[in-house]
């Protein structure tokens, strides 16, 4: 008998487009998001969340000792990190919106970061106001 493969293929039919020169990559048809729906995504908005979950991890694995660490192999400053890293811990209702529910903020990165100065609780009901 021939043994099962210990791999699994998934393939998800994407497609790519040209947007400003660079490629896109777009969900399938069958998603559910439509591409007018996936242009309102701010994607700085996106690259700083990746950034902020991605820095996170690597001071909590040991893979950086020091934010200074993290900005060196960045090539940014020790501040931006810092800055950046706080959007890690944002509410996980307004990161579900960001991100889940695709829900396209009509704040900039930078007072998403002021908003995580205030407790888990209150920070929906302070960027509701803003949400479109």
């Amino acid at each position: 008998m021939s043994k099962p493969p210990e791999t699994m293929r998934v393939i998800v039919p994407l497609s790519i487009r040209k947007r400003n020169g660079r490629p896109k990559i777009l969900p399938p048809e069958n998603a559910g998001i439509t591409e007018n729906e996936a242009q309102l995504q701010d994607p700085h908005i996106l690259r700083a969340l990746g950034r902020a979950w991605a820095w996170r991890r690597m001071l909590e694995s040991g893979k950086a000792a020091t934010i200074d660490d993290i900005a060196a192999a960045a090539n940014v400053t020790n501040r931006f990190v810092s800055r950046t890293m706080r959007l890690a811990y944002l509410a996980p209702e307004v990161l579900e919106r960001l991100v889940l529910w695709r829900v396209p903020p009509s704040v900039s990165v930078n007072e998403l970061i002021e908003a995580t100065y205030l407790p888990w609780a209150e920070q929906p009901g302070q960027i509701r106001l803003v949400f479109v």
